[in-house]
């Protein structure tokens, strides 16, 4: 042992205060790690409680955003199966279908008509040709602008937005699109080659082309 090798008591006075100076610095080191332990074990429960906290808050978002999802689902199906119907003259129905698709929610269109005890679901583009698939459009950015928030201001622009429908049922496209501006008071801006879907704008306007030049008539809607 150390000891061993001390001659005398001044020797020995000296080892036990280089020693007790060594155990007091020692000790000085083992709070100080104390010290952060009960630091480091404060911080870990501020973490795990910020964790808690977080896994709650995104359970409520998901929950919030499920029902804001179902809410929208409901008007924009509602619109739309009104849309057609208002058009077509009989039981169509809208239906969207949301499912999880890597992660994220993917949304499905069918139509669906009811027919004695039958119902016929399909996909719009395979309902009637593409008159459907016209009107569902013209539905869905209707919808889209009205529900959206905040709300989308301006004017409703349409590119032959009836170009598939037949002509038995071009009559009620034009008095939907009068009535849906009147109804959202949203201004409509069309651009068409039908008479019946021009005869009800307060201002028409016809494109001539000549020669590769354009010049514009105004013209009187019936």
């Amino acid at each position: 042992m150390i000891i061993d090798n001390i001659n005398n008591y001044e020797e020995l006075e000296s080892y036990l205060i280089n020693m007790k100076s060594y155990i007091s610095k020692e000790q000085g080191k083992k709070e100080k790690i104390i010290e952060q332990i009960q630091e480091y074990e404060s911080l870990v429960q501020e973490i795990e409680s910020t964790i808690q906290l977080m896994e709650k808050v995104s359970i409520l978002l998901q929950s919030t955003a499920e029902f804001a999802r179902n809410q929208a689902k409901h008007q924009v199906e509602s619109l739309v199966t009104n849309c057609l119907q208002y058009i077509f003259e009989n039981n169509v129905e809208f239906e969207i279908e949301i499912e999880e698709l890597y992660g994220k929610p993917n949304a499905e269109f069918y139509v669906s008509t009811k027919m004695e005890d039958n119902i016929i679901k399909t996909k719009p583009e395979l309902s009637r040709g593409g008159g459907v698939v016209d009107i569902i459009s013209l539905a869905l950015r209707i919808s889209f602008l009205e529900i959206y928030k905040p709300k989308i201001e301006g004017p409703l622009i349409l590119d032959e937005p009836a170009k598939h429908v037949s002509e038995e049922y071009i009559y009620n496209v034009a008095d939907f699109l009068k009535k849906t501006s009147e109804l959202f008071q949203r201004q409509i801006i069309m651009v068409t080659h039908n008479d019946h879907l021009s005869s009800i704008g307060t201002k028409a306007y016809r494109v001539h082309l000549k020669e590769s030049i354009s010049s514009i008539e105004e013209i009187t809607p019936n």
